[in-house]
Order: structure tokens, then C-alpha cells, then sequence
């Protein structure tokens, strides 16, 4: 297909990104992708992902280095497809904000992955990661990652520098702890690290002040876990019974000292 009937399919009312010029390449279209779509300068939004349903036959066998040509890339959707690795142009995508990359084959990134400087959310749940990618601790404006469904053991402690996440989802993971670090990322309002093998959680893990499992705790918040300290029980009450349990322990003040007598009775005491 020619640049121009590419042209020709470019939309602009998605709702998702309206008035963004987006172009969505889908069936025998993806399986065997042009060069021309790499010539479309001005794109803002590509989806190269199959349908869920009817077009999973087609997919997107490799991204190809031409994909560094897209400057003007705000989303990239690569997602269910049968892809390995990215080339190092990814790299050159600079206005990039969302990337999802999930349901893939990727164990690794490419080194110069950090530079996506305004990247804010990225998907990469349900593939071949065993570690933590170090390239993502230098993502500082990153708001929201997903790399649940993976095969990762451990967290870094680089990851204290992504001060910006709001959102990281770890649940299905192989992890056996967290790090003490994890608890100065104080803008995180969702942490779901269920079915893990984490037995303790971190000391200070009550100085995440913006969780807010609360009512609306779900079972991949920490179900699925060996939890010892603190018991499930504490734990599906939210993070001020978490904090209080662990300032019992520690013999220190909880963050809601004031109100520890009124409900004490509804954990158990402590």
C-alpha cells in the first residue's frame, strides 16, 4: 500500500486522542507491514496491535529500525504480537508518552530506552522479563507502569528515582520481597503485587500516604502472597492498618495515632 492510501486512512476523532492524527494497521495489513506507514511523518498515534478477536492471526512479526523515523509519535501501541525485542530508534521517539508493549515475547530493552524523557505510561505486562529493567528507573516522568505477568524476582533500589509513579502494577511477578526503597515513592496511589511469594512487607511502608485501597481493594492488591507480616487480614484493610500493625511492632507512632484507640478493637487489638 502506497504512503498516500495510508494517508488516506489517517483519523483524527478517536476519542481517546481526538483531534491527534492516528492510523491503525490491522489484518494481512500488520502481518506483512509496508515501509510506507514509516513515511507518514506527521503521525501522532500508531496502532500497530491486533484486533482481540477476528484478525489474531495477523500480527506483527518484528518492529522494524524505520519506526525511528515517527518524531512526531505521542502513542505507540504494539501490544499481542509476536515481537522479541525493539531496535535501538525506538529511542529516537522523543515525544512519546504511551507505549504498551504487552502480551509479547520481550525479555530486555534496548539500552538507550531512557531517553524517552516525556514517556508518562507504559504497558508491558505478560512477557519473558526475569529482572527489572534498569532503564526504566531513569524514566522520571514515568506516572503509570504495568509489568505484571512476568518472571521478575527482585526490584532494584534505583527504583527510588521514579518519584513521578502513580500507578505499578507488579502482581504475578516471582518476587519474594520489596524493597525498603520502594516505600519513598510517596506519589503512588496504586500498588498491586499480588501472587508473589512476599512474606514481609517494608518497615516504613505506611509512608505511601496516597494508597487508597480501602473499599476498593482488589485481589491483585496482595492476595496470593505467604504474608506473615502483616497477616492477609491486616493487609485487605488498607495501608493505615498495615501501618498500624507494623508500629506496634516497631513500637513507634503510627501516621494515624489519633484514631488507633477508636478502631483498635477492628484489628485485633494491636
Amino acid at each position: 500500500m502506497s504512503v498516500k492510501s495510508y494517508r488516506m486512512r489517517i483519523e483524527t476523532e478517536d476519542p481517546l486522542y481526538y483531534g491527534w492524527k492516528k492510523l491503525k494497521v490491522r489484518g494481512k495489513d500488520l502481518a506483512n507491514i509496508s515501509d510506507s506507514v514509516f513515511h507518514l511523518l506527521e503521525l501522532e498515534v500508531l496502532d500497530l496491535s491486533p484486533e482481540r478477536e477476528a484478525c489474531l492471526d495477523y500480527k506483527l512479526p518484528a518492529c522494524p529500525p524505520t519506526i525511528g523515523r515517527l518524531v512526531n509519535l505521542k502513542v505507540l501501541m504494539l501490544d499481542t504480537n509476536e515481537l522479541k525485542d525493539l531496535p535501538p530508534e525506538i529511542a529516537l521517539l522523543q515525544q512519546l508518552e504511551r507505549i504498551a508493549l504487552s502480551n509479547n515475547h520481550f525479555s530486555s530493552l534496548p539500552s538507550n530506552f531512557c531517553n524517552l524523557k516525556n514517556l508518562q505510561s507504559l504497558h508491558m505486562a505478560n512477557n519473558d522479563f526475569k529482572e527489572f529493567p534498569l532503564q526504566l528507573c531513569k524514566l522520571e516522568n514515568l506516572e503509570f507502569l504495568d509489568i505484571s505477568d512476568n518472571h521478575i524476582s527482585s526490584l532494584p533500589e534505583e527504583i527510588r528515582d521514579m518519584k513521578q509513579l502513580e500507578t505499578l502494577l507488579l502482581f504475578i511477578n516471582d518476587l519474594t520481597k520489596l524493597p525498603d526503597i520502594i516505600c519513598t515513592l510517596t506519589q503512588l496511589r496504586c500498588l498491586w503485587i499480588g501472587n508473589n511469594r512476599i512474606r514481609q512487607l517494608p518497615r516504613d511502608f505506611g509512608k505511601l500516604l496516597k494508597l487508597d485501597w480501602g473499599f476498593r481493594y482488589t485481589s491483585s492488591a496482595l492476595d496470593g502472597n505467604p504474608l506473615i507480616h502483616p497477616p492477609i487480614e491486616i493487609c485487605r484493610m488498607g495501608p493505615d492498618a498495615i501501618d498500624r500493625y507494623m508500629s506496634s511492632l516497631s513500637g513507634r507512632k503510627s501516621r494515624n495515632n489519633d484514631t488507633d484507640r477508636s478502631d483498635g478493637d477492628r484489628i485485633n487489638g494491636y
